[in-house]
């Protein structure tokens, strides 16, 4: 009886992760799949054939190609901003005592907890306020006020197990502030400030509630997407989306196999 609730309960299993993993990954293959669609009617969703034609037409289709470059740039410049400061204040609010620490600390967490259009609304009206002109620097500084705390809470959490007699030890060798900052600090906080980094930069490229209101006239490729819903996502749209996921998944593999490390073994 216990072999057979065994079984059981290990089908049951089985199922439900087949289950969940088709829920996450079905609307993936839909869009690789619809990227080789021959079909040239609206809303593009009945299956006309095999055909690669969208990855060539994709190279003709300016607007989208430059909605992507803005997300890329936008992406990259958020992110480096984000991580300095995230890393800076990350150590800063861990090394030193001063009054409000338990204030900031607390407000860290309502980028995270708070609606996107609540932000989005909020940064509209301090730009308007401000006669800051809609487009790429609003995006950016946009970008970075909701990225920074991510980072912040990946270095904070290295940060738990830091020991701080390594940067003791180091200065009482003869290496002030700021070389043992570069030296030992810094190289123990990698992981963690990679890790707030990828996050910040995952998470520019897939916004589109904030961007919507702080754009302008510059246009970010999720938004891109967004407009061509109305009308239907073109096959060429989902070219571009391929590709990125292509590119997203030899990432990952070389990150995984350690071949940037160089921890891969030679034979």
């Amino acid at each position: 009886m216990k072999v057979k609730k065994e079984k059981r309960k290990k089908r049951i299993g089985i199922v439900f992760c087949t289950m969940v993993y088709l829920f996450l990954f079905l609307p993936i293959f839909v869009v690789v799949t619809n990227s080789f669609n021959a079909t040239t009617r609206k809303p593009y969703l009945s299956w006309k054939g095999f055909t690669l034609d969208w990855y060539s037409k994709l190279w003709d289709n300016t607007a989208l190609l430059e909605s992507f470059g803005n997300t890329i740039l936008i992406a990259v410049l958020s992110t480096v901003l984000s991580t300095i400061i995230g890393t800076l204040a990350a150590v800063g609010i861990y090394r030193y005592k001063f009054k409000g620490k338990g204030i900031i600390n607390a407000l860290l967490y309502i980028p995270v907890v708070i609606p996107e259009i609540v932000i989005g609304i909020a940064l509209l009206t301090i730009f308007s306020n401000a006669n800051i002109p809609r487009g790429m620097l609003t995006l950016v500084l946009s970008h970075v006020s909701f990225s920074v705390p991510y980072v912040i809470f990946n270095v904070r959490a290295r940060l738990s197990g830091y020991d701080k007699s390594i940067e003791e030890a180091s200065m009482d060798l003869g290496a002030n502030r700021i070389v043992t900052f570069f030296e030992i600090t810094l190289p123990v906080l990698a992981p963690g400030i990679a890790g707030g980094a990828l996050l910040a930069f995952t998470l520019s490229i897939d916004d589109v509630i904030i961007s919507y209101f702080v754009n302008g006239q510059t246009k970010t490729y999720p938004l891109k997407v967004m407009e061509s819903i109305k009308s239907g996502v073109s096959p060429d749209v989902n070219a571009l989306s391929t590709l990125v996921l292509l590119g997203t998944i030899v990432l990952v593999f070389i990150t995984q196999s350690g071949i940037l490390s160089g921890k891969h073994k030679k034979v």
